[in-house]
């Protein structure tokens, strides 16, 4: 009697242990990613809107691996909106790694022109992106927002030193 009794005190209190052990990796609160601009390329030009290829360098700073299902980002060039994209990329960024995530950016050309706007009197554009990479591993997607800033090196264009590099005919 004295058996049972410390049985049905004993089961449920190792199930309860066991559950919980085996929840704290599961609710374990990851790091987001640091991501910095790593390319950016012109894909297409047209009357309204240009397409870039940009690559975001994804450093995981987590001990675990990132499985990363998407990302969305949105980019502004000298303080002004300047691209906003979206990417289903399916990276495993392992613990302590990092990768290149390609995506397409699109932008408005007006917000391009703004952005423009007194780059022949510069050497450096300073970006800022925000967005959120979208995790796919387990059983409980998640979002980790980052955020990043930092500045591009123009390059030698004589374009953009003579002025505005849209006043050019198509």
């Amino acid at each position: 009697m004295h058996l049972l009794r410390l049985t049905k005190i004993i089961i449920p209190t190792v199930l309860c242990l066991l559950t919980m052990a085996g929840c704290a990796g599961v609710g374990r609160r990851l790091e987001p990613p640091r991501v910095k601009l790593a390319t950016i390329r012109l894909e297409e030009f047209n009357v309204l809107e240009t397409a870039f290829e940009v690559g975001l360098r994804v450093f995981n700073t987590n001990d675990t691996a990132l499985h990363i299902k998407g990302i969305e980002c949105e980019l502004e060039i000298n303080g002004q909106p300047f691209a906003l994209g979206v990417s289903d990329a399916d990276v495993e960024i392992p613990s302590y790694g990092t990768e290149l995530v390609q995506l397409h950016v699109y932008a408005s050309v007006l917000d391009i022109i703004k952005s423009a706007q007194g780059m022949q009197d510069q050497d450096q554009l300073k970006y800022h992106i925000k967005g959120k990479v979208r995790l796919g591993a387990g059983g409980f997607p998640a979002l980790l927002p980052f955020e990043s800033e930092g500045s591009i090196t123009l390059p030698d264009l004589p374009e953009l030193k003579k002025g505005n590099p849209f006043s050019k005919p198509l």
